[in-house]
């Protein structure tokens, strides 16, 4: 009786019709997973936004200005512009901010643990877009952001620049694909692994279990991409996204934490000659900074925090690391790391940066234009320019000021946050 209750009530809800789901950002969840956007959402698809002061995160900014927003992009920008009650009024705009470390949805299904070097795997094939992180991160003025397997192998994957919002599919929200090749040095790839003493009872009685094991792990890889391009014969799953990182075809995305992993990082580089190297949290980067600018490589720095420890590694971290690396010409975008406290977010950081002595305009392009360039997303997003996506961050006053929050949000043109709320 009470299985066959069960049955007809399961029945029920499967053909009885979609079930609501709860609104995000003014479009019920249902209406995205069926693909369709409300009719209100549908005729709203044309915003005027006027500010005190429009920051293009090139240089330059419009004072008193106005941004004109139709179908997803900006249409018109400039100094002055109209009013009246169909115009929203803010104390400044920002482009949506940039993540390249948001980690969200990088759970363990991310990534392929049969084996340590897994070059071939996408996370476009892997990431959940249904995780609410996405949202906690898009109501806090990040707009696009980079999402890369778990840093469990030595090279696990390809990493995809999403949106944060919208239509939860890979075709909606993608910007690009496979725009970098993530690895990981420090402890966490040999996490997990342990030696076989006696008769291997697991697939993880295996090599990397030490810093030492990590570096060989990554060296085998790329000499065996060397030798699958000398040789066709000998070819490999990963081969050929290892080759177009070392020709420069692919950014080489590593986290990197502390000073002896940084400069196993850099090493790799130099070995194997690879052109374009992006450091993932490196948090001790201040240690030994010219050797970080003489690479051309180019930093992703952790959130900072109040006790300066940083969550991977344990790594140190001051508030002066990033005005350090602006002092010595050092390419570097700040992170949020997705962490749900207020006070770690990404708007959050160029605040501490500045006070760590960063200029505004250096700050504001760490969260916005540099990400961007960083893995080749420029054309659609980091500025604010005619005819790039009406991605924006709205501001109740000057950006990254204490007194100052984020009260608004577009994302492609749908104001997700309306600061009139």
């Amino acid at each position: 009786m009470i299985v066959s209750t069960l049955a007809a009530a399961c029945a029920a809800v499967l053909f009885s019709g979609p079930v609501a789901g709860p609104v995000i950002g003014g479009v019920a969840t249902d209406d995205y997973i069926n693909g369709v956007a409300s009719d209100d959402q549908e005729t709203k698809r044309s915003w005027t936004i006027s500010a005190d002061a429009i920051y293009t995160a090139d240089g330059s900014v419009i004072e008193n200005g106005f941004i004109r927003v139709q179908d997803g992009k900006i249409v018109a920008m400039g100094p002055g512009g109209p009013s009246g009650g169909d115009v929203i009024r803010v104390g400044a705009i920002t482009p949506g901010l940039i993540d390249l470390s948001l980690r969200v949805a990088a759970s363990w299904n991310t990534v392929e643990q049969g084996s340590e070097v897994t070059a071939n795997m996408r996370m476009a094939d892997a990431v959940d877009l249904f995780d609410e992180d996405w949202q906690r991160a898009l109501r806090g003025g990040v707009t696009t952001a980079l999402a890369t397997p778990l840093d469990r192998n030595v090279i696990g994957g390809l990493g995809v620049a999403l949106k944060t919002g919208g239509e939860p599919t890979i075709e909606a929200r993608q910007v690009a694909a496979d725009v970098v090749l993530r690895g990981c040095v420090g402890s966490l790839p040999s996490s997990g692994n342990r030696p076989a003493f006696q008769r291997p009872n697991s697939i993880f009685n295996r090599r990397p279990t030490t810093r030492m094991g990590v570096e060989w792990e990554a060296r085998k890889a790329f000499y065996d991409a060397m030798v699958a391009a000398a040789d066709e014969s000998k070819s490999f799953p990963g081969a050929e996204q290892l080759q177009a990182a070392m020709a420069g075809e692919l950014p080489f995305m590593v986290q990197a934490a502390t000073t002896q992993d940084i400069r196993t990082t850099l090493f790799l580089k130099d070995e194997f000659g690879i052109p374009n190297l992006i450091l993932d949290s490196a948090a001790e980067a201040w240690k030994e900074p010219q050797m970080v600018q003489r690479s051309g490589a180019s930093v992703v720095l952790p959130p900072f925090t109040w006790d300066g420890r940083t969550d991977v590694d344990g790594a140190a971290m001051p508030w002066n690391t990033a005005a350090g690396l602006a002092e010595l010409g050092v390419t570097f975008a700040l992170s949020g790391h997705g962490s749900s406290e207020p006070d770690q977010r990404l708007s959050m950081q160029p605040l501490y940066a500045m006070r760590g002595g960063l200029d505004f305009d250096t700050a504001l392009a760490s969260v916005t234009r540099v990400p961007a360039e960083m893995i080749g997303i420029s054309d659609r997003v980091g500025t604010l320019a005619i005819g790039k996506d009406a991605d924006l961050c709205l501001w109740s006053g000057v950006p990254f000021e204490a007194t100052s929050a984020v009260v608004g949000v577009m994302l492609e043109g749908d104001l997700v946050v309306d600061p009139r709320d």
